[in-house]
């Protein structure tokens, strides 16, 4: 007998500019394949069943556009609008006070990340209901080393060790808001929710994310994402697994 799919509750940041991609506005908003970057992430997590309640953080200037782009996909579940912060660590604060008071699991994915697909979403929402905190991420394929101020090498990681992050990042709701709040009283600066858990001597596991999941950042990222999802266009039955 088949267990039920969990159900979890999504953060989507996305009140950042792009400045790396040499844009003025909002990258998400930037076209690829003719549809906004942000009408594909938005597609896969509606289309992933144990999404059932979305959270878009972003700025009042990008508000209508992303109004404009749900309008174009119609969406099956609840897609709610939350004020950004300056940072997206403060974006993040925002969404969870914002999070339904039922919300018990959340999973944090990166609007940039266009590309992941709703079977990730799946794997991640199990996942969530399983370990206080973890990250989806892929294993380092290049060798990699640590320099110094003057770019000369002072170490060679094992590469056996090291794993690229990714998001959705998943997490209890209570023990992140408390990682949130400790965070700001602080003054700590992470880059993603996942490293507050680590502050606070949180293990956080380690869940496969796929391949093609990469965060759109410059044009040269834009036109590996068209290519991409061209691809699977042509091989609708080919998944990231």
């Amino acid at each position: 007998m088949n267990r039920p799919l969990p159900s979890v509750h999504l953060l989507l940041p996305c009140a950042g500019v792009g400045r790396r991609m040499g844009s003025d506005r909002n990258k998400l908003l930037l076209p690829l394949l003719n549809r906004p970057i942000m009408a594909w992430t938005l597609e896969a997590a509606i289309a992933a069943e144990t999404v059932q309640w979305i959270g878009l953080i972003c700025q009042p200037i990008d508000r209508p556009d992303f109004e404009q782009i749900l309008t174009d996909i119609a969406p099956s579940k609840p897609v709610v609008f939350i004020q950004g912060g300056d940072t997206r660590q403060r974006s993040v604060y925002n969404g969870l006070q914002a999070l339904p008071s039922e919300a018990t699991h959340v999973l944090i994915h990166d609007g940039a990340r266009c590309l992941a697909t709703p079977e990730l979403f799946n794997r991640c929402a199990k996942a969530a209901i399983q370990m206080p905190g973890f990250i989806a991420a892929v294993s380092v394929k290049d060798t990699i080393k640590q320099v110094d101020e003057n770019q000369v090498i002072t170490d060679t990681p094992v590469r056996d060790h090291l794993w690229a992050a990714q998001t959705p990042q998943g997490f209890e709701v209570d023990l992140l808001k408390r990682c949130h709040s400790r965070g700001m009283d602080a003054g700590w600066q992470v880059t993603d929710d996942a490293a507050l858990l680590e502050k606070c001597g949180v293990d956080v596991r380690i869940v496969e994310g796929e391949e093609t999941n990469l965060k759109v950042t410059t044009p040269v990222d834009l036109a590996i994402a068209q290519f991409i999802l061209q691809q699977r266009s042509e091989s609708p039955r080919l998944t990231d697994r």
